[in-house]
């Protein structure tokens, strides 16, 4: 029997298949009982198995989400959904809309633009004083 969110991938944990619930008493025992009392709330069933059985026995197309193999399978199916397609679609396009770095391109941009307005103008693209001559320190003849 699954439960109602199995088949949306949600694993959820089962109430019903869950082994008998024990109990040890945290209580000092008494001298009438001589140790911890064990409660169990089901009668244990007998089993002729010894140890768990591999989920790669039971099913054969385990996948490590759960071991019902529809839950299994859902929850698979749902985790390479959201984890595969999902991740590299909208993180593609995220990606793809991040601004440029460095801004290339519009340094490119702006500077097509500057020399168009220029050529309009009819000045130079480049003066010949493009740096300040105060500020320039050239070496002296004696350092030669």
């Amino acid at each position: 029997m699954l439960s109602r969110f199995s088949r949306f991938g949600l694993a959820l944990p089962r109430t019903l298949s869950a082994p008998p619930a024990r109990f040890v008493s945290q209580t000092k025992p008494s001298s009438a009982t001589g140790s911890a009392a064990v409660t169990e709330l089901h009668r244990r069933e007998e089993s002729s198995d010894h140890g768990e059985v591999s989920p790669y026995v039971k099913n054969p197309e385990y996948h490590g989400f759960s071991d019902d193999p529809v839950e299994d399978e859902w929850n698979m199916k749902v985790g390479f959904f959201f984890g595969v397609s999902v991740a590299l679609v909208i993180g593609g396009t995220y990606l793809h809309y991040l601004p440029e770095a460095g801004m290339r391109s519009w340094a490119r941009r702006e500077a097509e633009q500057l020399i168009l307005l220029r050529e309009k103008e009819g000045v130079p693209l480049i003066g010949e004083n493009y740096y300040d001559t105060n500020k320039i320190i050239l070496p002296s003849s004696e350092d030669k």
